[in-house]
């Protein structure tokens, strides 16, 4: 306990601002960012002692190249941040950092300290501090709205981190670090990289974690003090990117201008492009609706990385936006069968399983799909389309209207609530329709249930 602010007042504050972050700004659903994501926390958050709330991440899709972690155990990972990191080890050493400032309770503390009176305003204090109130773009535009909303204008800056809270916090994360077993080296090599990119004229990508975390230089220096003192093996550590690589791929193929993107790979010699530079290229060039050029490089990175899951999905999904089913499904197949773990895969499979109007497959297939990926818009609503043309048309509304809400349309939601009350018959819908309206009316329902 922290006097007035408890763990369990610490626990509710971060379950709140979880909520604001998922409404307010987009979260990166894609499989296999988000659990890469996780993975790399979770191993670093192993070395953490216990804590009494479990540590729970996120990827927010924006190029603002920043990372927070909030009270209750919450860390956010932009996608800016993530493309912007040379190494795997350096992603590591900023989450490491952070996950020091969760262990030392800096914010909690701080709170206490505040006498904040209420969940309103300590949120409209965190987002203001956490989302950056100078720099970052549309990510400072949005706290800086929610801070003085709240009228947390003033709190925010001095809720702002310390230098000792930074030194700390750089302190605890290098042991994170190593005992994850990365070179110490690369948390200076994260800080120099971000504080290089500060003097990048010609981008509009400075780091937002500059201005929410200060003093560079003197940490820097600090760390290297640090170095003196460690083994020399733990120098020794080689990163290992695969995974990080194919993971910058996918966002900058997918999530970031393509034009942008198209110079980047066109700013590498073909003689020294991977496969998974071809992949990037052929997916950004069928964004762009140049088929044949998008196809020849797909069969470039299968050439030269035969049988990589990724790239055989990515082929497959390619084949099924331009409406070759035949050349999609095989690949889509293979894919899955190396990585069952490939929602998106087995999402291409379900879709294709619809169009070819094979609902007895189609249905239980996106319903595992669901499970994998829960929450998720896209996959909710192709449900409910093959539910619907399948003939189960209550089945198919209360998709419908699950894909609504989280696709953050509440009107269309309640549109298709109602449309399924009408059609409740059985036992079994009429309990499904009671989740979907307490999922739909949270705080009505739950008030409902205690008269």
């Amino acid at each position: 306990m922290f006097g007035e602010f408890t763990v369990s007042d610490e626990i509710k504050l971060g379950k709140e601002f979880d909520k604001m972050i998922h409404q307010r700004m987009s979260i990166v659903l894609d499989p296999q960012i988000d659990n890469y994501i996780k993975n790399l926390v979770a191993r670093v958050a192993h070395a953490m002692p216990p804590q009494p709330f479990p540590i729970t991440s996120a990827v927010i899709d924006n190029n603002s190249m920043n990372a927070f972690a909030i009270p209750g155990g919450y860390i956010y990972i932009f996608t800016g941040l993530i493309l912007n990191l040379k190494h795997e080890s350096e992603l590591a050493a900023v989450i490491g950092h952070e996950l020091g400032h969760v262990a030392l309770r800096h914010v909690a503390r701080r709170m206490e300290k505040m006498k904040l009176v209420n969940i309103a305003s300590m949120i409209g204090t965190l987002a203001g501090m956490m989302l950056g109130m100078s720099g970052g773009g549309n990510t400072a535009s949005l706290g800086q709205a929610i801070s003085m909303g709240s009228m947390a204008g003033a709190q925010t800056a001095y809720l702002s981190y310390t230098q000792q809270n930074e030194r700390e916090a750089d302190h605890l994360g290098m042991n994170f670090l190593v005992a994850s077993g990365f070179n110490p080296t690369s948390m200076v090599n994260s800080f120099k990289e971000m504080k290089q990119r500060q003097w990048y004229v010609s981008n509009n990508n400075i780091p937002t974690y500059l201005s929410t975390h200060p003093g560079l230089n003197d940490r820097i220096d600090y760390l290297k003090q640090r170095f003196v003192r460690m083994p020399p093996e733990f120098f020794k550590r080689v990163d290992d990117d695969a995974l990080f690589h194919k993971v910058q791929t996918l966002i900058r193929a997918r999530r970031t201008d393509p034009k942008v993107a198209l110079a980047h790979y066109n700013n590498i010699p073909k003689a020294n492009r991977t496969c998974l530079d071809h992949l990037g290229l052929g997916i950004i060039l069928s964004r762009m609706k140049q088929d044949q050029d998008a196809e020849a490089a797909f069969l470039q990175a299968n050439t030269e990385c035969p049988n990589e899951p990724l790239i055989l999905r990515e082929t497959g999904r390619f084949y099924f936006t331009i409406g070759k089913m035949d050349k999609a499904s095989p690949l889509l197949r293979e894919a899955y069968l190396r990585d069952p773990s490939d929602a998106m895969a087995l999402f291409f499979i379900a879709r294709i399983q619809a169009e070819r109007k094979d609902y007895a497959q189609a249905i239980p297939t996106m319903r595992k799909v669901a499970e994998m990926v829960p929450h998720d818009q896209e996959i909710l609503y192709h449900l409910g389309r093959s539910l619907g043309e399948s003939g189960d048309y209550f089945g198919a509304h209360e998709q419908l209207a699950y894909a609504a809400l989280y696709g953050r349309d509440k009107k269309q939601a309640l549109f298709h609530l109602k449309k399924a009350e009408g059609l409740a018959k059985t036992k079994e819908q009429k309990e499904q329709l009671r989740t979907l309206e307490k999922t739909i009316h949270p705080v009505e329902k739950d008030n409902g249930d205690k008269k």
